[in-house]
């Protein structure tokens, strides 16, 4: 676990330290907590009872790059994430976070469920939907990136912000959406540390991060 020295507002970035599968918190958690450095405390952890109610309650923003793939968290985790962000906390995605959509309720907080990608490709993106303070500034852009495809639920009301190239289709990348009386925002690039180098990608998390906020 480790922390910067901002005080502003609070952040928790729940990732995978000791056994990720694939997208392992280090080397990612340094590279996130420099991108909101100036606008809000990161606290990094591993430990996924840092969603119970009691845990969550102290922070302003979460941040999911939890790398769960062949396991759920318990209901009390799921329950406190939900309670948090119904009662107005904000919660961002970033790529493999949304594995923690095995659980359908939190498929159906994050808008979408994970339905497999091909394989790591150059991909163009483009900012897709209205003005949003998310991609403000934001032009087209290319990158090397997993290619995500997503199950939509067909429940909620999500914006899209952002698309990526594939074949002749263009194809989601990142959205957001309320829930209760708090804000959810999906980004789809962050496979890697060097993903988040890219300087589009450290405007979006810092956008998406000040807006998804409470």
């Amino acid at each position: 676990m480790n922390t910067n020295t901002n005080t502003n507002k609070k952040c928790l970035l729940l990732g995978s330290y000791t056994h990720p599968k694939f997208h392992p918190l280090q080397g990612v958690d340094t590279q996130i907590s420099h991108i909101l450095n100036d606008v809000m405390t990161v606290q990094c952890s591993e430990n996924k009872n840092m969603l119970l109610s009691n845990n969550i309650q102290q922070f302003d923003l979460v941040i999911s790059y939890v790398d769960l793939w062949d396991e759920k968290i318990s209901p009390q985790q799921t329950a406190g994430l939900l309670s948090y962000v119904s009662n107005g906390g904000g919660l961002l995605i970033i790529h493999n976070g949304i594995s923690l959509g095995d659980r359908y309720e939190l498929s159906q907080l994050m808008g979408a469920k994970f339905n497999g990608h091909l394989a790591y490709q150059p991909l163009s993106f483009r900012v897709s939907g209205e003005d949003h303070d998310i991609t403000a500034g934001i032009e087209s852009f290319e990158m090397e990136e997993e290619p995500f495809q997503f199950e939509f639920d067909t429940f909620t009301e999500k914006d899209i912000l952002l698309e990526y190239k594939l074949g002749d289709t263009w194809h989601p990348a990142a959205w957001t959406q309320a829930h209760g009386l708090g804000r959810v925002s999906f980004l789809m690039a962050g496979h890697h540390e060097p993903s988040f180098m890219h300087p589009v990608i450290g405007q979006l998390i810092l956008q998406a991060a000040q807006w998804t906020a409470r």
